[in-house]
């Protein structure tokens, strides 16, 4: 039993960086033998969970620090004023030891920035816990100050109510793998349709101090950036069984979440020298499928890039792009007889006309319709 919704879109960049690697120069990857502009999954994740801020109250997500201690330190305190700082971090501490969770002990902070005066303890990496599980913790060491906590009662309180990101993008504890969530949420590396070439662009800046004195002369400051310009191929998919059980919730509400996360999908934008390039693009195109088979990628569309001049001498990436795209959803339905159970365009211009069987709709459309449908589907589950 499978029901996935695969979300495909282009979107075109003019010269930016809005990921870049440890040089400073835009990621690229190897694909079909050239080297394309790449945008990790990672940083498209965290503008998409950066931008669920606009959809869902805290509560409803989630927070993920190394600095447990202190934020379950806080919280106790915030529920109950009275309780000893130094006594909230102690217990706080214990808590997270009886679940297998390693803590470090690191130099002491400020009360400005934790209300505590003691020593902050710090997990080996970061941990993913909902504003509802560090409420429920809090109260628990509020109720039971001197009771020795075990791993099945901490265990009680980290494995449910799971917030909106961490049911879609999982949480994985190494050294606890009790409270590991398998992810519902997939996302794809953005890539390049065409062949990209890096760039330079070398900017000078005028030191205001100096300019009105003539006898000195020149730049203030003198530098380089690396930059690309592409069309990219994005790709995501919500397997959303796999989210209505780790939210653990009605229909309607996985389908509100799985609809939110389209929309961010669609309107993030990973903030990467944004203020240098102003790169404030949305998707040429949105290609949206309700599977019930599994999640099927169309990135082989590109696996040959897309020149920048087309056989007919017209120029330009985009229609190429959409093109293709459309060939390659054709050519999975036929040859493997996997039809879509429902889908939908979502084009500028005259982009969508190939997608043969898909509804074009409006963007405001789509997320008008599809809880239905999702829901609906859900349900029938």
């Amino acid at each position: 039993m499978s029901l996935t919704l695969d979300i495909h879109a282009l979107q075109t960049l003019p010269p930016s960086n809005i990921n870049s690697d440890d040089t400073g120069a835009p990621k690229t990857a190897l694909y079909g033998g050239v080297i394309r502009h790449r945008v990790s999954s990672q940083a498209w994740k965290k503008a998409i969970r950066d931008d669920f801020r606009h959809h869902f109250n805290a509560e409803d997500l989630g927070v993920r620090s190394k600095r447990v201690i202190d934020l379950l330190a806080r919280r106790v305190i915030e529920l109950a004023p009275d309780f000893d700082p130094q006594r909230a971090a102690e217990l706080a501490k214990k808590l997270f030891t009886a679940a297998g969770i390693k803590i470090k002990d690191s130099k002491k902070t400020s009360k400005t920035e934790t209300q505590t005066n003691t020593e902050r303890g710090e997990s080996k990496y970061l941990l993913f816990l909902s504003n509802r599980q560090l409420n429920e913790a809090a109260r628990y060491i509020i109720e039971h100050p001197d009771k020795k906590p075990s791993k099945k009662e901490i265990a009680q309180l980290l494995n449910q109510y799971h917030s909106i990101d961490i049911a879609m993008f999982g949480r994985m504890l190494t050294e606890a793998a009790d409270f590991n969530v398998d992810a519902s949420v997939q996302v794809a590396h953005a890539i390049g349709v065409s062949e990209t070439t890096l760039d330079f662009d070398y900017f000078t800046a005028v030191d205001d101090g100096v300019q009105r004195n003539e006898n000195e002369v020149g730049a203030g400051m003198i530098g380089t950036v690396q930059m690309a310009s592409s069309t990219l191929y994005r790709f995501a998919t919500i397997d959303l069984l796999s989210l209505h059980e780790n939210l653990a919730q009605e229909s309607k509400t996985t389908a509100h979440a799985a609809v939110s996360f389209v929309e961010s999908f669609v309107k993030s934008l990973p903030t990467g020298k944004l203020n240098s390039f102003a790169n404030n693009t949305l998707p040429d195109l949105v290609y949206i499928t309700l599977r019930d088979d599994r999640a099927v990628s169309l990135v082989h569309a590109f696996e040959e890039a897309i020149p920048q001049e087309q056989q007919d001498g017209t120029r330009g990436v985009r229609k190429a792009a959409a093109l293709e795209l459309a060939k390659a959803a054709r050519a999975i339905e036929s040859t493997y007889g996997m039809p879509t159970k429902v889908s939908f365009i979502v084009a500028l211009d005259d982009l969508g006309k190939e997608y043969e069987g898909a509804q074009a709709v409006t963007f405001p459309e789509l997320l008008e319709t599809l809880p239905g449908i999702l829901t609906a589907e859900l349900e029938e589950q």
